[in-house]
């Protein structure tokens, strides 16, 4: 933990973000040193000390690393690695926690490229299980499994499981826990308090929130587990430059501004969407009267910034979606600047030619909900 939170007592979430990772203040030295752009370091004599080769490690990295598990697990002694993507970090669990013969249950709703990643550990010998994220589902077909991948809020349909009762459930059994929390993020949920062995995220998402980063992370506290990881992300390569460090952890420090304004507006575009007679299937785990809102509310702190909805048809999603003004028509969410799409359109997610995946941004709410409505007014038939 950074000196400017530990031995202190209580500390809130935007004090958390923007004192997370920085190094002891040094005079004339900045509060958040630079990008290290090093491919080898001096190194003379026998190998010693953190830093000998950039594939290794980074000082950026160092500082994001520290900052992360600050956010995921404050308090904790947990250990967080980042990586280039939110695919390298998901892989790096993956393919280092199972070998030829175990078995792992995913969800079968989860983001569209588990399935591709399933299917290559079909092709090295593991079991691949599936069953839906709402209802706790993945219990049914846990027993034997060497690993549990959570995903709540799942996406994009935004169900919810029981972390906690599903990791307790999965270790009974001998098996290990993951927790895919981008969704989320570690404002919203902190999985490992919920009893997971690893939190992976996406830092592209609303971690760095900007758009212009593609960055991952896992963060975990078993080391036997974090080295077989680590071990991964050093054969495989898949790092993290150090200009993206460096601009995650300047990101970071904004985080609690940002979830907060974006999970108040996107609950505001929710109540909205909800008097709509053409909207249909809308979630979002703040709702009172969503399906996943009662455990969602006794494990996450915040709902997120993600709202899904189907619209009668598809030509009249995509007229939606041109005649919006304030949203993106882009994949990906959690940015500043509002995004929406058709999920459909990529053929990977089983849902509604119509179903709309929205990102609500940092807009001002009343702006961003008469959008919305207008543009749902100008697309109808």
């Amino acid at each position: 933990m950074s000196d400017a939170t530990k031995n202190e007592g209580p500390v809130g979430d935007g004090t958390r973000a923007v004192r997370a990772g920085l190094p002891e203040p040094a005079k004339n030295e900045p509060t958040l040193p630079g990008p290290v752009f090093a491919a080898h370091f001096h190194l003379p004599g026998e190998v010693s000390g953190p830093y000998a080769y950039g594939r290794d490690e980074n000082p950026t990295w160092t500082l994001l690393e520290r900052a992360v598990s600050e956010l995921e697990a404050p308090g904790q002694d947990a250990e967080t690695l980042v990586f280039a993507s939110g695919m390298a970090a998901i892989s790096a669990v993956l393919f280092s926690q199972l070998r030829a013969g175990d078995a792992v249950v995913l969800p079968s709703d989860g983001y569209q490229v588990l399935p591709l990643v399933g299917a290559q550990l079909e092709a090295y010998g593991v079991e691949v299980r599936t069953a839906p994220t709402g209802g706790d589902a993945q219990l049914e077909v846990l027993d034997g499994a060497r690993l549990l991948w959570i995903e709540s809020p799942s996406n994009p349909g935004l169900d919810v499981c029981d972390i906690r009762r599903l990791a307790e459930a999965a270790h009974a059994r001998g098996a290990l826990v993951a927790v895919d929390n981008t969704l989320a993020t570690p404002l919203g949920q902190r999985p490992l308090e919920l009893g997971a062995d690893f939190s992976v995220a996406s830092g592209t998402k609303q971690l760095t929130g900007h758009g212009d980063v593609l960055l991952g992370y896992v963060t975990g506290r078993d080391t036997e587990a974090m080295a077989a990881v680590r071990r991964w992300r050093k054969i495989v390569g898949a790092i993290s430059g150090p200009m993206e460090a460096w601009l995650a952890h300047r990101s970071i420090a904004t985080l609690q501004l940002r979830v907060d304004r974006q999970n108040a507006t996107a609950l505001a575009v929710a109540q909205a969407l909800r008097q709509r007679p053409e909207v249909s299937g809308l979630r979002y785990p703040g709702l009172p009267d969503d399906p996943s809102h009662k455990i969602a509310t006794q494990q996450m702190r915040r709902y997120g910034s993600v709202v899904s909805f189907t619209l009668p048809t598809r030509a009249r999603a995509e007229r939606f979606l041109a005649a919006l003004r304030l949203v993106e028509d882009a994949t990906s969410f959690g940015g500043v600047r509002s995004t929406a799409e058709r999920r459909r359109r990529w053929g990977g997610d089983a849902v509604p030619e119509g179903f709309i995946r929205m990102s609500v941004g940092a807009e001002d709410p009343e702006d961003l909900v008469a959008d919305v409505l207008r543009a749902l007014d100008e697309s109808a038939e």
